[in-house]
């Protein structure tokens, strides 16, 4: 008389186990590089609409960062990656807290630059590193990161 297997073998369900588990060594960093990545590019974002307020700034020739009717008043963005104090229109001291992106003040040429420090909610490996937007006098915009901490692998292809 036949007994017929019911369940499946100790071996098998080992088997399973092992190649679930080389799976997701392979799986899980990639995931994390792709999360970075994908923080990285937010912030450069968040960064980047900075630019929008400065161009306008300058063609309507207001050259000074502040909140009287003549000044640049920079329009507050909604950063959750990005680390700084109060807007302002010069580079802040080590940020903390949720804050925005820091606008060097505008000179008379219209050279500027404006400077994110990550942090907050993203991730522990990019924590500090920053990513400026600097614009020159003839109005061309160039991106760049620090990279020691926001390295190639992490940064936009456009952001090198």
């Amino acid at each position: 008389m036949k007994s017929m297997q019911k369940g499946f073998t100790l071996i098998e369900l080992m088997i399973v186990v092992a190649i679930i588990a080389i799976l997701a060594a392979i799986a899980i960093p990639q995931y994390q590089t792709y999360v970075i990545k994908s923080q990285v590019s937010r912030a450069m974002g968040e960064a980047g609409d900075a630019k929008v307020v400065i161009e306008d700034c300058l063609n309507n020739g207001q050259s000074t960062v502040g909140t009287a009717s003549t000044d640049c008043t920079l329009q507050a963005l909604t950063p959750s990656d990005i680390l700084s104090g109060a807007q302002q229109g010069s580079e802040a001291a080590p940020p903390t807290g949720t804050g925005y992106a820091q606008v060097n003040p505008l000179s008379g040429t219209g050279q500027t630059k404006v400077i994110a420090t990550l942090g907050n909610h993203a991730s522990a490996k990019i924590s500090g590193g920053t990513i400026t937007w600097a614009r020159t006098g003839s109005g061309a915009w160039t991106c760049s990161t620090d990279g020691t901490i926001i390295t190639s692998n992490y940064a936009p292809a456009s952001c090198q």
